[in-house]
């Protein structure tokens, strides 16, 4: 078995050698698959022939259509104004547990002025242009140490301040790096810069920005040598430079073998990046960087506290099990051939027939003659001049090549579901209806979208993360340390908000202006326009639909009267409530207890002075119907009352 340090040819192996042979594999694989079609679609994009163009062996024209190229960029704008067209580009959101918002907004607004100040915007729009050309936009996240200077003052007499200098901060600002397709390396097998074992950015820098990091300590402070030359890595190139201006520099981020990173003696800070509680696995998760392939200036564990990679990427299109997207020129790439294809040759034709051949007889000219045809030329003939000179006419170019031209000029939009700048394509079976307009528009739109989710969740949530947790880690004074969760606000671009304008416009002429939702449709128009003043109409909306404090107070009053009012009414009702069930019970108990006393009113007329013996019953008898009648005139009485009661 071989020695860990040993490659398969008993060679021992360093830590720079494995990441070069790594990265070597890496950039045969892409020259091989995608070197030469990425160089065509700059190309495209760029207006620029080449030999390659060329359709037959008679073709003179090198005309480059500019469909594509308006392609591109109509599509990349699209994106850009949907992200940026708002102001705000990302929101936040805090942890449960914490009630304050005010280090919510703090964080947010510290955020995208230090974005704005390190010109994110731009390079995030560059990142657009390389997807939409290439299919995949790269960007690395660099942090860099800045001297921030601002203006100093002092106090003097009656609060008024005085400038004595400039205070002088060191600050760690994060900043996004665009990088070219052609300079990045990634696994093959990879379709995430998350899922590869590691990624790598091979390209040319200038000599004096690595002699700077050497100087503040950052690489190691070695000899560079010379770049060795490689065309390939040049951003562009037809431009030459002199191979000691530059450097080739190869900043490796992932997965390396520990006892690579841990037995490297020639790096000294090395031994003192290794954890005793980290896990000890295999591979490590390190910064690697090397100098003109085989010089190593850095090598380290990686330092971030979410131990994750500084890179992020996009596709433009997914392209199932496969990392590089498919990008505007990949789609409407066909179309494009075949459209520059059919102007060559339409112009080959229109050159012929503006500026034709010329026939002529030898033998009726006259010695030493030069037949050349030009403007205002005169040719000497012996004999007449139409016998010896003829024009071959070649006929007139056909106006069906521009009917050709046209519709491939709308397959290329078809293709790239880009809306052409002179108008929309929205004709349906040759008709420009309403609804044809709105139907293409809405496929253009839900494409558009697809790409946008693609850069929120791919590109711009992951960047804002990343710069948020780097700003915590080194800037800790400055940004809190805490669970945050962003959030993009990018929503519609342009095309899809004069859609959605129209369609508010449409359902606003079938409402009435006293109905509730008319300042919410307002309100949305608005806030979909690119007016430069669009914020003060929406407080000004906003203010309008709210009642004034005088409104407000006098509604207060109101509400207070009207509730004593019926607080009164109420407590009335329980009075009567409560002397009308006493006046019931006692009605009840003097009912119940009537019957009781006519009973013994009953008994005691009939008894009273009443002579015991046989002669008496008929008295008895007589005073006992008495007393009926009259418990029967007291009973009625008493229901009479009752009733009345």
């Amino acid at each position: 078995m071989l020695d860990s340090n040993e490659n398969q040819f008993g060679i021992e192996e360093t830590l720079e050698s494995w990441v070069i042979n790594k990265c070597d594999d890496w950039r045969d694989h892409f020259e091989s698959n995608y070197e030469q079609k990425f160089e065509e679609y700059y190309r495209l994009w760029r207006g620029i022939w080449s030999g390659a163009d060329r359709n037959r062996e008679s073709e003179r024209s090198k005309i480059i259509s500019p469909a594509l190229q308006q392609a591109v960029e109509s599509s990349v704008a699209e994106i850009e104004e949907a992200t940026f067209g708002r102001g705000k580009f990302f929101d936040m959101k805090d942890d449960m547990l914490d009630q304050e918002k005010q280090d919510i907004v703090y964080l947010r607004e510290k955020l995208l002025a230090d974005f704005k100040k390190n010109k994110v915007r731009k390079a995030v729009g560059e990142c657009l242009i390389n997807s939409a050309v290439f299919g995949t936009g790269i960007a690395e996240i660099v942090l860099e140490e800045q001297k921030e200077m601002r203006p100093a003052a002092q106090p003097i007499m009656e609060g008024q301040l005085q400038a004595v200098g400039v205070e002088i901060a060191d600050r760690t600002v994060c900043k996004l790096r665009p990088v070219l397709p052609q300079n990045f390396l990634i696994d093959p097998v990879a379709t995430s810069v998350d899922d590869a074992i590691g990624v790598a950015i091979d390209e040319y820098v200038p000599v004096h920005s690595v002699e700077i990091l050497q100087e503040k300590g950052v690489y190691k402070d070695t000899p560079l040598g010379y770049a060795p030359e490689d065309s390939d890595l040049d951003s562009d190139p037809e431009l030459t430079t002199q191979p000691t201006d530059k450097v080739r520099l190869t900043k490796y981020y992932g997965l390396v073998p520990r006892h690579l990173l841990v037995n490297d003696d020639e790096y000294e800070e090395v031994e003192q990046l290794t954890d005793a509680t980290e896990d000890e696995g295999y591979y490590a998760e390190a910064i690697v960087v090397i100098a003109n392939g085989g010089t190593l200036l850095k090598a380290e564990m990686n330092p971030y506290m979410m131990q994750d990679r500084p890179v992020v990427a996009f596709p433009w299109d997914i392209v199932p099990g496969r990392f590089w997207g498919r990008g505007v020129c990949e789609k409407g790439y066909n179309s494009q051939k075949a459209l520059d294809a059919e102007l060559r040759a339409r112009i080959d034709a229109l050159a012929l027939t503006v500026h034709p051949m010329m026939a002529m007889d030898a033998t009726r000219l006259p010695r030493g003659a030069n037949p050349t045809v030009a403007p205002g030329k005169i040719i000497l003939t012996n004999g007449n001049p139409a016998e010896v000179l003829q024009p071959f006419n070649f006929g007139q170019v056909s106006q069906i090549t521009f009917a050709q031209a046209a519709e491939l000029q709308r397959m290329v939009q078809t293709a790239t579901g880009a809306i052409d700048s002179a108008g929309v394509p929205g004709s349906i079976n040759g008709e420009a209806t309403a609804a044809g307009i709105s139907m293409s528009l809405g496929a253009i739109i839900k494409r558009h979208k697809r790409t946008l989710v693609n850069f929120q969740d791919s590109f711009l949530i992951p960047f804002v993360t990343k710069a948020a947790h780097r700003y915590m880690q080194f800037e800790p004074e400055i940004y809190p340390v805490a669970d945050y969760v962003f959030e993009v606000t990018s929503s519609l671009g342009i095309i899809a908000r004069e859609y959605e304008v129209t369609q508010l416009v449409q359902l606003l002429q079938t409402m009435p202006a006293d109905s509730p939702m008319y300042p919410s449709l307002i309100q949305s128009i608005i806030d979909n326009m690119n007016l430069s003043n669009r914020e003060e109409l929406i407080a000004t909306l906003e203010q309008a639909g709210q009642p004034s404090p005088e409104a407000q107070e006098a509604a207060q009053l109101a509400q207070q009267t009207q509730f004593q009012f019926q607080q009164s009414q109420t407590n009335a009702l329980n009075g009567q409530a409560a002397e009308s069930q006493a006046r019931a019970g006692k009605i009840a108990a003097e009912t119940k207890a009537i019957p009781v006393e006519l009973e013994n009113d009953r008994i005691k007329a009939v008894s009273t002075n009443l002579q015991v013996g046989t002669e008496d019953d008929k008295e008895f008898e007589r005073r006992l119907k008495v007393a009926d009648t009259v418990l029967k005139e007291k009973k009625l009485n008493l229901e009479t009352a009752k009733a009345l009661s």
